[in-house]
């Protein structure tokens, strides 16, 4: 597993804070997969990794408006 700790010279980028000031970080690997954490964790929060191409069809699912409320 991997952890925050492990992006250690990885650009990452933040997205809009929450109400309690935790945010959604993210950051392209080496090897273009992409790694999601929660800002709010410490450096030893887990960081979950998806492909290129899984992230590829997240955002366009977004951009489209594919996800709808539960």
């Amino acid at each position: 597993m991997m952890h925050k700790c492990d992006l250690d010279g990885v650009p990452i980028f933040k997205a809009a804070c929450g109400p309690d000031g935790a945010c959604v970080g993210f950051g392209t690997l080496a090897d273009g997969s992409v790694a999601v954490f929660n800002t709010g964790d410490g450096d030893s929060g887990p960081v979950v990794v998806f492909t290129a191409r899984e992230w590829d069809a997240f955002l366009r699912g977004v951009r489209t408006a594919t996800f709808v409320p539960a």
